[in-house]
């Protein structure tokens, strides 16, 4: 089944993240990741960015249902958006004289960053596509993963920049 990432920009109030969850919920609809965000401009408002997966005629539905909801003002599915995408996680991995080299390597080959290191272990946060993420805790795990938290996809859709072919040829020359 497909996965939506869906954007909900709400009314910031009491109780209105329980009615949206509560739709998914209540249609069977497991939602994989959720974050939430007072708006920067106007904190009277909250953006709820949640992935689920599921059938894509039933999804339709809950995004009308969505929108009924008083405190909703606008809902976005992604699905035939282009976005922009990320995720952050901090590892804590085990570490010894014999893996220290490797999860260095590891580190500088996603570009990420190490924010705490003790005796035993070292904390990693990295930030990136759920495909990256996936692939730094894949080459980590045989290390040691002692603890791990994410923080759910946030996503935005791409800013749109026309561009005429008279830019396109001086962009080849």
């Amino acid at each position: 089944m497909p996965s939506h990432t869906i954007s909900v920009l709400v009314e910031n109030e009491f109780g209105v993240l329980a009615r949206v969850a509560g739709l998914f919920s209540s249609r069977g609809y497991n939602i994989e990741s959720l974050t939430v965000n007072e708006d920067p401009q106007d904190p009277t408002v909250s953006r709820i960015v949640l992935v689920t997966v599921g059938d894509d005629q039933i999804l339709e539905q809950v995004n009308k249902q969505l929108n009924k909801l008083v405190a909703v003002i606008k809902v976005t599915d992604f699905k035939e958006v282009e976005t922009v995408d990320r995720e952050l996680v901090m590892v804590k991995v085990a570490i010894d004289e014999r893996t220290r080299g490797e999860l260095d390597s590891i580190v500088q080959a996603f570009r990420a960053h190490m924010v705490d290191i003790g005796p035993r272990s070292v904390t990693v946060e990295v930030t990136g596509d759920t495909g990256k993420i996936k692939a730094f805790i894949a080459l980590v795990r045989p290390l040691g993963i002692k603890e791990m938290v994410r923080t759910g996809k946030i996503a935005m859709a791409r800013s749109v920049q026309a561009e005429t072919n008279h830019n396109h040829r001086h962009a080849r020359d």
